[in-house]
């Protein structure tokens, strides 16, 4: 079983969708997140971006992923390009590509690219979405390389400090609400045993999130207006009840703007790995 390259370069129908208030305020306390920009409704966090355009990269999916796929997926890498901050009442219009397919021995990794603009047409955000799918190691690779944001080494001597968040023994079922992502195994202890796993995890983007809190808040001064960009690859799961440690180090500048690189730990495993943050100088 291979993914068809043939149809990579494929743009799919627009998606409108507006950024609406409440929802982005739900999403804040979803993640546990108390900057006053997300409760003032100045703006909205920016991994919410994902709410908005989500059904805009699902249609990239069922011509691309056999059926029978399907559950063997697990969302391997999230990297979010911001244009424009996210401002409650903002139309999104989101077109997904059907982008690049990378294949090794343990599965291949696909991904896609969503482009969103605002009602003049000009761009807000640019996200590449790949998706690992387990045990799919036939075909070959295609289409362009995705933007690169492996962590250098030598970042590491240059250590900003560390945030701790806490996942709450009830985080999954908020961030379900607030986020629209109704996977059972963020939510039913039994079907997330009959996979696999020893219990509910966390949603891998509630994760995500809480780091970019990290960020915004260390290196930020909590504006997420300066956020250009959040990049991730998810390691390993993360389960209620444990903090989510992000160790932030300073990689210097590029392009006007001071690069960030962080991972973060959970119970004494890697669960984000190859972070990326570019910040508005």
């Amino acid at each position: 079983m291979a993914l068809p390259l043939e149809k990579l370069g494929t743009t799919y129908d627009a998606v409108t969708e507006t950024i609406d208030a409440d929802r982005a305020k739900a999403y804040a306390a979803a993640t546990n997140d108390d900057n006053p920009a997300y409760e003032s409704g100045k703006y909205a966090p920016p991994v919410f971006g994902v709410v908005p355009t989500w059904q805009a990269m699902g249609l990239a999916i069922p011509e691309i992923v056999p059926t029978e796929a399907l559950m063997m997926i697990v969302h391997g890498e999230q990297d979010m390009h911001f244009h424009q901050p996210l401002v409650p009442g903002m139309k999104l219009t989101s077109r997904s590509q059907a982008h690049s397919v990378r294949v090794s021995g343990s599965g291949t990794r696909y991904t896609i690219r969503v482009d969103s603009v605002d009602d003049s047409g000009a761009p807000v955000l640019e996200e590449y979405v790949t998706m690992f799918i387990r045990g799919m190691g036939d075909g070959e690779s295609g289409g362009p390389d995705k933007p690169d944001h492996t962590l250098p080494e030598e970042a590491r001597a240059n250590k900003v400090g560390e945030f701790t968040v806490h996942v709450d023994d009830d985080q999954t079922f908020r961030y379900r609400d607030a986020s629209g992502d109704t996977m059972p195994i963020h939510v039913d202890d039994a079907m997330a045993k009959s996979v696999g796993l020893p219990g509910i995890i966390a949603h891998g983007l509630c994760t995500m999130a809480m780091t970019s809190q990290a960020i915004i808040k260390t290196v930020a001064d909590g504006d997420p207006s300066r956020v250009k960009r959040l990049a991730v690859r998810f390691s390993k799961n993360v389960f209620p009840g444990n903090d989510v440690v992000t160790t932030i180090y300073d990689a210097g500048e590029q392009d006007g703007r001071k690069v960030y690189v962080y991972e973060a730990h959970s119970n004494g495993d890697l669960v984000i790995a190859n972070g990326r943050a570019e910040i508005e100088a």
